[in-house]
């Protein structure tokens, strides 16, 4: 046992220069641990809730009430606890929070300390993270294979295009480093090609390129042609995968594509995607419907759950009961894992054996508020999840996070590399 002897929190800012929670926790024997909650802009409305003060200072994006909570609320709470048992610290700050969506403390605080008591565990531990969470949760530790924007659209490039992100990943790669070689090359071709058009407005929130695109179809053509310019074959070692993020222009079935002006029933929106799926290599598909359109939801998967890995991330919210009622009305065969969204590493945890318990793959995920905190990366390692969803290829808090897995692979070896033994149930490992 080592208890915990404090807790500290303080403001930082994140990648989008809105005010967030950093915390530290120390030991009685000299363990600390330190984590910093991110922050969504396209949010399920079943996801846990930040704490923000309101009013018009920093646009009511202020987080006093929430650090004044977790120094006199929080602290007294879990000080004393033993820093190993992270179920038992979990469930006091979910007893100080019972509220469905943690809107007393917030989220953000109850993440920030539950992820900083992780960390300190590691420390006293003396051992690296992802090793750490990989003797804890009893794993063998895996390299995961990346998800990548190379288009950001959505709420993440001010609607510029519906379709949130356009990724690729690099299944076809034989280490963790090759991998970024690979998307290296196509992130920048693809820039090379929207500017050579005059079509590069900027850099979205993730760091993909901000497109000015015609149409969303438009996107994927010209990543395409963009991983055909880096030297590679569309659908050979590089394939597509989609963030639609629905429940951004979709409500009660019906669909609205801004950019085209085009609106479009469930079955028209479902016929959409699954030409796109038919015309260009796409592996995965996030969110094809939208949160409240369970029946489109369980159509989707019946016709291309055999083909495509399909995500459920506002329509789960990382909650486990979400994705227990999912895996028996058969509405997803995937789950987004964002411990924000559900406030506790252990809560994450029940989702990431639910899911994997059903034979669903887990896709271990950023914010598009992020800072430098590399937790997932460890998290995605160490419990072997298969998939990291970070962001794109370019901004310093999505880089800290690839480079923390280059890191790794120098202890754990190329050949820990999931590649695309995590797409086992798509076509791509079926051909």
């Amino acid at each position: 046992m080592s208890s915990i002897s404090s807790l500290h929190a303080r403001r930082i800012w994140d990648s989008r220069g809105n005010p967030t929670i950093e915390v530290d926790i120390t030991t009685e024997n000299g363990g600390f641990g330190r984590a910093v909650a991110p922050a969504g802009a396209s949010r399920g409305s079943r996801e846990a809730i930040d704490l923000r003060d309101g009013g018009t200072f920093l646009r009511g994006k202020n987080v006093s009430k929430a650090i004044s909570s977790l120094n006199n609320i929080v602290a007294p709470k879990i000080c004393g606890m033993d820093v190993f048992a992270q179920n038992e610290v979990d469930a006091a700050l979910i007893a100080l929070d019972p509220s469905p969506l943690k809107e007393v403390i917030g989220g953000n605080s109850m993440v920030a300390v539950s992820l900083a008591v992780l960390h300190a565990a590691a420390h006293v531990a003396d051992k690296p993270l992802y090793q750490y969470i990989a003797q804890h949760y009893n794993r063998i530790p895996i390299l995961p294979l990346p998800e990548i924007q190379i288009f950001g659209g959505g709420a993440h490039a001010g609607r510029r295009t519906d379709i949130q992100d356009f990724m690729v990943m690099v299944p076809g790669a034989s280490s963790f480093d090759e991998m970024m070689e690979i998307t290296s090359e196509v992130y920048f071709a693809a820039g090379d090609i929207l500017a050579q058009r005059g079509q590069l407005a900027g850099i979205a929130d993730e760091g993909g390129w901000w497109p000015n695109f015609d149409s969303n179809e438009h996107a994927l053509e010209t990543l395409v042609m963009a991983i055909e310019k880096a030297g590679e074959k569309p659908g050979d070692k590089v394939v597509i995968s989609l963030d639609v993020a629905a429940s951004e222009f979709g409500k009660a079935g019906q669909y609205h594509l801004a950019l085209e002006d085009r609106k479009m029933n469930t079955e028209q929106m479902i016929a959409m995607l699954g030409k796109w799926c038919l015309d260009y290599p796409i592996v995965s598909i996030e969110d094809p419907l939208s949160e409240d359109d369970t029946d489109g939801m369980i159509a989707f998967t019946k016709i291309f759950g055999d083909k495509l890995q399909i995500i459920g991330d506002d329509y789960l919210v990382t909650n486990a009961k979400l994705v227990e009622q999912a895996i028996a009305e058969k509405a997803c065969n995937a789950v987004l894992l964002k411990v924000n969204q559900i406030g506790t590493v252990s809560e994450a945890m029940r989702t990431f054996f639910e899911a994997e318990e059903a034979g669903w793959q887990v896709v271990v995920s950023a914010r598009s508020g992020e800072t430098e905190d590399v937790s997932i990366s460890h998290i995605a390692t160490g419990l072997g999840a298969g998939q990291l969803k970070v962001g794109s290829f370019q901004r310093s808090e999505r880089m800290a996070k690839w480079n923390e897995c280059l890191r790794m692979q120098d202890t754990l070896g190329a050949a820990q590399y999931a590649a695309g033994s995590s797409l086992k149930n798509t076509w791509w490992q079926q051909n």
